[in-house]
């Protein structure tokens, strides 16, 4: 498959420059130029999308992994990406995939129907876009995300949000859940430590918050850079004018990567703390992760406090939710998609090759 492909979100510069309109960053690029993400380039005086086709590896992994938490619990989902990234994140967990420069990342190829195809094979009830951002193969992403509705098979976006609205609607609107990371809530964080600003972010998370999408959101706390009382307070009071009580909000662990190899991790008990400022500002689904936390990683009844969710890392251990999303001790509603019974994918992660599956799966 040509990994060429040609995209709609870019303007011809009068300079002779095309410009990419799919981010923030609005990347201005001359003839065989790529953008910062590295995905996106001039070829022939117009914008193509360089990796579409090409992944940079497929796993089955669970659902909970992502992190989604209200979103068909313990079923598996098949995760990939491609290379390249729009932001520029210096503690960056997966830059061996997202800041690659190299093609030998790209190891294996998938059609977007064959995706769904092998998706279905496997047994998952979804397809992730992650390891790296959807945002950079947006085309790749909306089309496999077609292809996997067409059978049955829903989708998933882990994104960091930062997208112009049109290029927004045109991915978004094509999944059936996001997990969105917040990584902070000063500009300053993000133009320091990501090269990109807030405020793109916040929109993105006003707007998933009003569409038919399910939305869980991310934050990962580096020590003394977002873990401020300060700064958690502030974000969780926007969080929950803006979001509202029933969205889910995951803090998860940071681990000394990439370019910040010598900063230190994150303690157990920032994470603890941030949860409890999180729910004191009413938000009911507060997570941990990245840690052992069995209290920080389940589930109870926002109504009547029972345990309906007990996790162990990415495993259920024990579950109370009904089949139709309530809880099974008073009858509440649980905010999320519950439409069946959970599923019991377990933390295993299972590898997948696409290529030694095509005749199967065709």
């Amino acid at each position: 498959m040509d990994a060429s492909f040609p995209t709609e979100w870019w303007t011809a510069l009068a300079d002779g420059r095309v410009q990419c309109d799919v981010c923030p960053r609005r990347c201005r690029l001359h003839a065989g130029q790529r953008g910062l993400c590295f995905v996106r380039a001039n070829q022939d005086d117009q914008l193509v999308l360089t990796t579409y086709g090409r992944s940079s590896g497929f796993v089955v992994d669970p659902i909970e992994k992502k992190p989604l938490h209200h979103f068909l619990p313990g079923t598996s989902v098949l995760s990939f990406g491609t290379a390249g990234c729009n932001l520029a994140c210096r503690f960056c967990q997966n830059w061996d995939i997202s800041k690659s420069r190299e093609t030998d990342v790209l190891a294996d190829a998938g059609s977007p129907e064959r995706i769904a195809h092998v998706a279905q094979q496997q047994g998952c009830a979804s397809v992730a876009f992650t390891y790296n951002d959807p945002v950079v193969f947006l085309e790749y992403a909306a089309d496999t995300a077609d292809a996997c509705h067409e059978i049955g098979v829903r989708t998933v976006a882990v994104s960091a949000g930062y997208i112009e609205p049109g290029p927004r609607e045109q991915l978004f609107s094509r999944m059936d859940a996001a997990n969105i990371d917040l990584k902070a809530f000063t500009d300053d964080f993000y133009r320091h430590l990501c090269g990109a600003r807030l405020g793109p972010v916040l929109d993105t998370l006003e707007w998933l918050a009003e569409q038919d999408v399910w939305l869980e959101v991310t934050t990962l706390l580096l020590p003394g850079l977002n873990d401020s009382d300060a700064e958690l307070h502030l974000m969780a009071d926007w969080f929950a004018e803006h979001l509202g009580a029933d969205v889910p909000w995951h803090f998860t662990a940071f681990h000394p990567d990439f370019r910040m190899g010598d900063h230190p991790p994150t303690p157990p008990a920032t994470l603890t703390r941030a949860r409890r400022i999180a729910m004191q500002h009413g938000i009911h689904h507060v997570y941990t992760g990245n840690v052992h936390d069995t209290v920080g990683g389940s589930t109870s009844c926002s109504s009547c406090h029972a345990e309906l969710v007990i996790r162990d890392w990415h495993r259920i251990e024990y579950y109370a939710i009904t089949d139709d999303g309530q809880c099974s001790a008073c009858g509440a509603a649980v905010p999320g998609v519950f439409d069946g019974p959970v599923g019991h994918w377990g933390a295993r992660r299972q590898p997948v090759r696409l290529t030694a599956l095509t005749e199967e799966a065709s």
